[in-house]
């Protein structure tokens, strides 16, 4: 009787194994077990971009408008506010009298912080569309080849998403507001993009700045940044590479490959290719999801979300023409705000602050029984100073949701250990911070990081 029964718990553990492999693609469901959080949502998302149902998602297609549809369903899951229906933003181009392709862009925008820049925007962009089918006559039958456009482009609409995610969660660290847009009919001559821009959103004059994220799963073979040679956002680019990141991308002077950031230079708005560069499936029924390197995609996305920071966050114009700009200011009595620094004060050797928040905050942060028992949660924001000899004072609340949560968040800060304190123009300052502290009881993961059973 037991080895009936360890047999049909075999079966089972195997028919489980066969079920995610025929959703996943074909991928191998033990290696899959060990996959981070961001890599297995990549995975997710390009098999289902990439789904043969949707046949190589053509412009203007049922394909392309099921992609939309779902590109629009996880921005609004990941905390992204929507500015589309859920259809999308709906565009027609002629082709002939008789004919009008009808295609869609779909985006939404997360806020920033700062009242004085939260008006303008930096638009993070990937084409949604592909090629669509090629029919073949092989030994007489007619064959359909799908072109299901794994890197080009459901890696770069992956990242998006991605990358919407992690602006969402930290949202209080941006002073400027986000764009998220799915680009329509990217191969119409970027009508999407172009759509967007002269139809569709009426502050363009607000946009300082768009990322397009382009072909970025093959990494292995090289990451690139393509700026057009614009001297503001080649300096940011320069700035992070004096940062710890997992990876950096080359600045090319060549575009390697044209997409939907043209119409961006055209309305003449500053604009950055992220890309991993042509492939050998370009363009081909080869380019599926096995070619696609995921553990690259999650290092370059960590450094896109950094960059992205960077530049939703400085204080100089991204200009289109290369003006010169001015030097930040400096705050009252000596203090600097953080992202005025030329050097910004580091927490165990590292610029983010997230390396506060998750190797000091959250590791020694305890949710107060009381609060608890009577279901309080939400995100307090504290302020606090870090100065010239490295220690934090100064500590209150910006934002208060309860005293028990409040003064939970204001123990922790104020025990931090030393900072290294930011500079100005070569001399230490004293520098002023705020952070959003959560305390959130509804996932049992999040429970457990403050040690609730």
């Amino acid at each position: 009787m037991n080895i009936f029964r360890i047999a049909a718990a075999l079966a089972a553990v195997f028919s489980c194994a066969v079920s995610y492999a025929q959703y996943a693609g074909g991928s191998d469901a033990y290696s899959d077990l060990y996959d981070s959080e961001t890599v297995a949502s990549f995975k997710e998302h390009v098999s289902y971009i990439t789904s043969a149902q949707f046949e190589g998602r053509k412009a203007g297609s049922d394909g392309e408008k099921a992609v939309a549809e779902y590109v629009y369903s996880r921005l609004g899951d990941y905390g992204v506010d929507m500015l589309t229906p859920e259809e999308g933003d709906l565009f027609g181009i002629a082709r002939s009298q008789d004919d009008t392709l009808t295609s869609r862009n779909v985006y939404g925008f997360v806020q920033g912080y700062d009242k004085s820049l939260n008006g303008h925007y930096i638009v993070v962009g990937a084409r949604m569309d592909s090629n669509g089918t090629n029919v073949l006559t092989v030994d007489g039958q007619k064959v359909t080849q799908i072109y299901a456009g794994a890197n080009g482009n459901a890696s770069g609409v992956a990242m998006m998403l991605e990358l919407a995610r992690m602006v969402s969660t930290n949202s209080l660290l941006f002073r400027r507001s986000v764009i998220f847009i799915g680009f329509g009919a990217s191969a119409e001559t970027y009508a999407g993009a172009w759509y967007f821009l002269n139809r569709s959103f009426k502050d363009t004059g607000l946009i300082d700045a768009m990322v397009n994220l382009d072909m970025v799963g093959t990494g292995l073979n090289g990451f690139y940044a393509y700026t057009a040679s614009n001297t503001d956002l080649n300096s940011i680019i320069a700035s992070l590479s004096g940062q710890l990141q997992p990876v950096y991308p080359e600045l090319r002077a060549d575009e390697l490959y044209p997409s939907d950031h043209r119409a961006f230079y055209a309305g003449e708005i500053p604009a950055v290719h992220f890309t991993t560069g042509r492939y050998p499936e370009h363009n081909t029924p080869r380019d599926t999801e096995s070619i696609l390197d995921y553990g690259m995609m999650e290092r370059e996305l960590e450094y896109i979300y950094s960059f992205v920071l960077e530049l939703a966050n400085t204080d100089r114009d991204v200009t289109f023409r290369n003006e010169p700009a001015e030097a930040g200011p400096t705050g009252s009595e000596g203090v600097v705000a953080y992202y005025d620094c030329d050097q910004r004060p580091m927490f165990l050797n590292s610029t983010d602050p997230r390396q506060f928040m998750e190797k000091w905050v959250y590791q020694y942060l305890r949710y107060p029984e009381e609060a608890v028992m009577n279901g309080i949660q939400g995100t307090v924001q504290v302020n606090f100073i870090i100065g010239k000899d490295g220690k934090v004072r100064d500590v209150t609340i910006a934002k208060s949701v309860d005293p028990l949560l409040d003064n939970e968040a204001l123990r922790v800060v104020s025990a931090s250990p030393k900072w290294r304190p930011g500079r100005l123009r070569g001399e230490k300052v004293a520098t002023s911070m705020t952070i959003p502290v959560e305390f959130r009881l509804e996932k049992k993961t999040e429970r457990r990081r403050f040690g609730i059973k």
